[in-house]
């Protein structure tokens, strides 16, 4: 491994095609090649978006797309989960409603401030106009636990946590007349799943929970939208045997009583040959691989990341 690598994503400056595409007759994808996506659905009488990009000004340019398709309202903006990356451009919608999962809301309570200073120090490009950021957290107007029902007239739009997987707070938003789903980062496609705040034991489980569905279309939280059954399960698959390919490498490793930087070595060069292709893959193995390890061996739930612990792990692993 070369000592050249750059902190997280501080050396991706590429800029990105954007992609605004429809999967159904009433969800829209906005993909971005591997950056982080968001999903809309246009209702009747008003518009969803879930997953706000990281800064209003980049949630301006999901909003000049709508604005093409569509002049109704934009009344609900929808938290899949906590991720700064995912939530900072709220604001920028001027929405009626914010809604998260009660776990959601619990982890911005616990670890919100920590994780915006932690996101933004590792993805500057994400984070350029991080100045139209408004001061504090972005906090949901209205939580639910386990299963929330939305009539956008007369479409029906669920929230559901189908289990814990990228975070304890992960929601997935369902069109059951359509069969189509934004899936946020439990399923990732051509990008490698982030785990530092992963429960690795309940993932897979999670990832057959939205099967079960069976989702005819989805929009994954990084890569390309997935349309019909095939490419569906294939996103669902690929998601699946990398968080199971990591965990087991890490998981043997404690068992024989490696520690966490044998432990990295050995999963990064194990995993390297079938993923090491995808998105982010160098940025997100650290991170990954400390959490499965931290999982294997003596912490049930994910520490908090701050931006301190970020660089000492990356000096530790890679320096």
């Amino acid at each position: 491994m070369s000592t050249e690598k750059k902190f997280a994503s501080q050396a991706d400056l590429e800029e990105k095609k954007i992609s605004f595409s429809q999967l159904s007759e009433h969800a829209w994808a906005y993909t971005a090649e591997g950056d982080p996506n968001t999903g809309i659905i246009i209702g009747d009488d008003a518009v969803l978006v879930a997953d706000t990009q990281a800064t209003p000004a980049m949630a301006a340019d999901v909003i000049r797309r709508i604005r093409e398709v569509t002049d109704k309202p934009i009344k609900y903006v929808v938290l899949t989960h906590y991720h700064a990356v995912r939530v900072l451009g709220a604001s920028a919608y001027q929405p009626q409603q914010i809604l998260a999962s009660q776990d959601t809301y619990d982890l911005i309570v616990e670890r919100g401030e920590a994780d915006k200073a932690s996101e933004i120090g590792r993805f500057p490009r994400l984070f350029r106009n991080v100045e139209t950021v408004p001061a504090g957290m972005t906090w949901p107007t209205m939580t639910f636990s386990g299963k929330m029902t939305l009539w956008l007239g007369k479409l029906e739009v669920q929230l559901l946590q189908l289990g814990r997987g990228h975070t304890k707070g992960d929601t997935v938003v369902w069109l059951p007349g359509e069969k189509t789903l934004l899936s946020g980062d439990l399923v990732e496609f051509d990008a490698t799943p982030y785990a530092g705040d992963a429960y690795f034991k309940d993932w897979p489980q999670t990832l057959s929970n939205i099967a079960a569905l069976g989702p005819q279309a989805l929009v994954p939280g990084r890569g390309p939208a997935l349309k019909g059954e095939a490419q569906v399960q294939r996103g669902l698959q690929v998601t699946r045997e990398f968080v199971s390919d990591l965990y087991s490498s890490v998981q043997a490793a404690a068992k024989a009583g490696k520690d966490l930087n044998t432990a990295y070595k050995e999963t990064y060069a194990a995993l390297k040959p079938k993923y090491g292709s995808w998105v982010i893959f160098d940025h997100c193995m650290p991170f990954d691989v400390t959490r499965a390890y931290d999982e294997a061996t003596q912490y049930p739930d994910p520490r908090v990341w701050t931006a301190e612990r970020d660089r000492l792990m990356w000096e530790t692993l890679e320096g």
